[in-house]
């Protein structure tokens, strides 16, 4: 049995309520991926390889998570990964529906795969990566949201 986990998703970008479900997941299992998508359905504000070298940034004091991109379906990456369970962060009712879908549809497409769910901290709860991306475009401090390398990027980005 692997006591391996994949986070996917498209974290553009990443924030602090990503890292602290990738905090929670990492104590729980002994290697946690995360892994960013390649195909998001929806445009986005940094290219494949900008989100994957800003996880690797945000993500660099957690020992046992490695970062890797990834195209395709989610579950086939999860087994080509050697993981069993896919961990997904749920910030409010709002995330429930969309959420129980899709893992419901993940187990249906591969049924080795366990969706475990995982709230953030308190703090957290309201964060999104496209609340981040509006406060940005209007210029507003960061900090408090995402992690240094993140806001510098985002500066980058909206200056113009």
């Amino acid at each position: 049995m692997s006591h391996n986990a994949i986070y996917p998703g498209t974290f553009d970008p990443i924030t602090y309520g990503h890292i602290n479900i990738l905090e929670k997941a990492a104590k729980q299992f002994d290697h946690t991926i995360l892994a960013v998508a390649d195909y998001t359905g929806k445009p986005t504000t940094f290219n494949l390889e900008e989100r994957y070298q800003l996880c690797l940034e945000a993500t660099a004091h957690l020992e046992n998570v490695s970062v890797k991109k990834f195209k395709g379906l989610a579950v086939d990456f999860a087994i080509s990964q050697g993981c069993s369970v896919m961990i997904r962060g749920l910030r409010a009712v709002s995330d429930f529906e969309y959420e129980l879908s899709l893992a419901l549809t993940n187990t249906k497409l591969n049924p080795q795969i366990e969706t475990v769910f995982l709230i953030p901290s308190l703090r957290y709860m309201y964060l999104s990566s496209s609340l981040i991306r509006q406060l940005a475009d209007l210029g507003s401090c960061l900090k408090d949201f995402v992690p240094p390398c993140v806001e510098l990027a985002l500066a980058q980005k909206y200056k113009s």
